[in-house]
């Protein structure tokens, strides 16, 4: 009897939260309203690299290399990256810096009308410093950068996820 009634609770537990919507992060979120996406960087750039991958293990999308035949084309506005000082210690010696990313980016269709307006995102990380132990402390703001690249991409793909599609039979000829 004791068992029924677990099982029971476990199972109304489990129809509860699949009701309301829940799914572990990463899974679904990368299904985009486009069949067709063209992404304008370079194939060495990292935020290209991992946009594909993202896109093409989430969903339908499929990615092309011209914008005639792409649905939507992403395109780069901006990809700034700056370290800045963030505070000195008495001898005037840096003790922290501040790894600072602003990505701008919009996606527009074939014609070039704008699907996604100009977006804009900003990271930043702090870092302690000591200059004896200068490879160390490079290293690690080189995985902070890459952990800043990775929540970039995450984040533009749950900007592009929620993006509702324009019908273009709907839209007046812009030409």
């Amino acid at each position: 009897m004791r068992q029924r009634l677990l099982l029971l609770i476990a199972l109304l537990a489990t129809l509860v939260v699949a009701g309301c919507g829940f799914h572990l992060r990463g899974s679904g979120g990368a299904a985009m309203p486009y069949k067709t996406l063209m992404i304008a960087l370079p194939e060495t750039s990292d935020v290209r690299i991992w946009l594909e991958r993202y896109i093409s293990a989430g969903g339908t999308t499929r990615i092309v290399e011209e914008a005639s035949q792409a649905e939507a084309v992403f395109q780069q506005l901006n990809d700034s990256r700056q370290q800045t000082i963030l505070s000195v210690n008495a001898q005037g010696r840096v003790r922290e810096y501040r790894l600072q990313l602003t990505y701008a980016f919009r996606v527009v269709d074939a014609k070039g009308r704008v699907l996604v307006p100009p977006n804009e995102i900003q990271l930043s990380r702090d870092i302690s410093f000591d200059d004896s132990n200068v490879l160390a402390k490079d290293l690690e703001a080189g995985l902070l950068w890459r952990d800043m690249n990775n929540d970039l991409v995450n984040q533009i793909m749950r900007r592009l996820s929620i993006v509702k599609p324009r019908n273009p039979d709907l839209e007046a000829d812009d030409e």
